[in-house]
């Protein structure tokens, strides 16, 4: 292990590549798990689907360089995890759409449980989940359950960091007059354009510029707009967006993520209102439905 921290002087390690004695010789008081994670979610006719899965990556890297500037801390990045809960298509009530595939807020639940469990007994005490996707509550519930679960059983900090965050962290990014504009801007509209354009502007259908605002003044507005049969799957002004709006969001989900991660790692308790969330899920009745019946029809359940 001594040879490979020498190769890998940042101390920023990738599980994929380590071996058991590799893994088993870090120091668990002072090692942090990164999972970033993510979800495949219609971002309509001009960004990618992984627009929000990108974004976890690079809010998983920004975190990992400032934790390793702690003396002797090391950490462990999982590979990118793009299962998530829940995609913008279901503001307009729209069960099916191109380019979103979630799983059930119970697997989601599921997934990271066993991920806990694995972790936990390994003896790890640190783990951050990072997803930049805002989502619907049952997603931020069943990561929070999780969450809840390793820190109950195994005493450690297992904390998904984006759901101790709100919408208003948006705020102030855009300019007052291209706010008025761009209305609710909360989904592959100027904010995330412009988040594609800063960092993965290859990824951007150039198109994007004679796209017509899609919003509204009030949630209700959204709704309506986005149960239209041609919405397009996204919410807000495309055509607004520049680099410079992403590299200003980029940079306060940034600061507001690592701060939360310091303030963990120093002992204090943050996220008591997640760890606090213990309300049912509700899954999406829809392709549980299908499963189940065909699971009865073959005698698997």
């Amino acid at each position: 292990m001594e040879e490979y921290v020498t190769q890998h002087a940042s101390r920023i390690y990738h599980v994929a590549e380590l071996n058991t004695e590799q893994i088993r010789s870090f120091d668990r008081d002072r090692t942090a798990v990164l999972i970033p994670g993510g979800v495949l979610e219609e971002h309509g006719p001009f960004l990618p689907c992984s627009t929000d899965t990108l974004g976890s990556e690079h809010l998983t890297s920004d975190l990992a360089e400032t934790i390793v500037r702690r003396p002797g801390w090391s950490v462990l990045i999982f590979p990118t995890i793009p299962l998530g809960h829940g995609g913008a298509n279901g503001i307009g009530g729209k069960d099916v759409f191109p380019g979103s595939y979630t799983v059930r807020a119970t697997t989601l639940r599921a997934v990271f449980m066993d991920l806990a469990s694995e972790l936990g007994e390994q003896g790890f005490r640190w783990i951050f989940y990072l997803n930049h996707h805002f989502p619907p509550n049952d997603h931020n519930r069943a990561l929070n359950q999780a969450c809840a679960y390793f820190n109950d059983v195994y005493g450690g900090k297992m904390v998904h960091l984006m759901g101790l965050i709100d919408f208003s962290i948006l705020e102030g990014v855009l300019t007052a007059e291209d706010q008025k504009v761009a209305g609710i801007d909360v989904h592959a509209g100027t904010l995330e354009t412009g988040w594609m354009l800063a960092f993965h502007p290859n990824l951007v259908d150039p198109a994007y510029k004679q796209a017509v605002t899609q919003t509204g003044e009030t949630w209700e507005d959204v709704v309506r707009m986005a149960s239209a049969p041609n919405w397009p799957g996204y919410v807000g002004a495309p055509a607004l967006a520049k680099a410079s709006y992403g590299t200003a969001l980029a940079e306060k989900i940034s600061a507001a993520i690592i701060a939360l991660a310091l303030s963990i790692l120093a002992g204090e308790d943050v996220d008591a209102a997640a760890r606090n969330d213990r309300t049912p899920l509700q899954d999406l009745g829809w392709a549980e439905r299908k499963q189940q019946e065909w699971l009865q029809k073959n005698g698997l359940k």
